[in-house]
């Protein structure tokens, strides 16, 4: 038995080519030379320390709508492990689920069950993406925020008051000019970048996109040669922006999203970080490793229409292994 004939294969191309570009333009829209676009956030309210403020910090007012699977929310529990808001603002999990286009709630919230049930419900006009993280205010019933950067500056410093481990600062004034510069940096390049790699949707955006992906991995490599952190011997926000990305990369990005010219696991500067962040306390428990693989492989059917979740690799023994 060979191949089917010439013309069924030409006819099967150009049937999925079409539906595949369907597909992705309702799933990562794309600008005139195929690059990923990322849509803006569109909730971006601040909770604020000072209790006679609009939206006063709160013990036990305010929760997290998170997915493991998704980076931009990780950014948001590594911070709340951080600073030990665990009490404090609780978590309520979603799932990703092509079944209904998008994250389904683990279990039902609010009357909901889905996270574009919430949004909708909450803000009737929004027409925007259902996405995580969302900061959500239980008194009010509305979305705060659903921008991750916003979000992980809020957690670092308007809660200290009820944090267990409020003398932390992730975004001390001596280091912001730094860790502004990698924030800017390592979201182009790195966070969105394997997104950018993931979802192109020319050869053009993906030579470009991973060019320079790992021109940055190969400058943060360098940089870690003689520092802990991005910023020095401190951790920082900036460090709870990369270390989602990195998590994922070995066990997704480098197969799924094509960023397949080096691992993780081959810049030791970046693994030994890896494994020092990682190794802080209440992080491991912010990383469902299988949960991340099998939602990627799942539910990105455009990119895995199979939805086969390969076996490796297996990190956790080789995060939790001392030099």
């Amino acid at each position: 038995m060979g191949l089917p004939p010439t013309f069924v294969i030409k006819a099967g191309q150009t049937l999925w080519n079409s539906l595949w570009h369907t597909m992705m333009g309702s799933l990562a829209p794309r600008d005139g030379q195929g690059s990923y676009q990322r849509p803006a956030s569109q909730f971006r309210q601040w909770v604020d320390a000072n209790p006679n403020s609009k939206i006063p910090a709160e013990p036990g007012r305010y929760r997290l709508i998170v997915g493991r699977s998704c980076p931009w929310a990780h950014r948001t529990l590594v911070v709340r492990a951080l600073k030990g808001l665990d009490t404090v603002i609780p978590v309520t999990w979603a799932i990703a689920d092509p079944s209904v286009g998008g994250w389904r709630l683990s279990t039902p919230f609010e009357g909901c069950d889905t996270l574009a049930a919430v949004y909708q419900k909450a803000s009737p006009q929004y027409d925007g993406r259902a996405t995580v993280p969302m900061l959500w205010d239980d008194r009010q019933k509305q979305v705060i925020n659903n921008e991750s950067a916003d979000i992980i500056q809020i957690l670092n410093s308007q809660f200290d008051d009820f944090a267990s481990n409020s003398k932390l600062d992730l975004y001390p004034a001596e280091l912001k000019e730094m860790c502004d510069r990698w924030n800017k940096i390592i979201y182009e390049t790195v966070n969105n970048g394997v997104y950018r790699c993931g979802f192109a949707q020319s050869q053009f955006a993906y030579e470009k996109a991973c060019n320079e992906l790992f021109e940055t991995l190969d400058l943060v490599e360098a940089k870690l040669a003689d520092s802990t952190y991005l910023c020095g011997d401190q951790l920082t926000l900036a460090d709870a922006r990369l270390f989602p990305t990195l998590i994922r990369f070995d066990l997704v990005y480098y197969h799924l999203f094509r960023c397949s010219r080096r691992r993780i696991y081959d810049y030791p500067n970046l693994w030994n970080y890896l494994k020092t962040f990682y190794g802080q306390p209440g992080i491991a428990e912010t990383c469902d490793l299988q949960g991340i693989k099998q939602d990627y492989y799942q539910s990105l059917f455009p990119l895995n229409p199979g939805g086969i979740v390969p076996l490796g690799p297996d990190l956790d023994p080789m995060l939790s292994k001392v030099n």
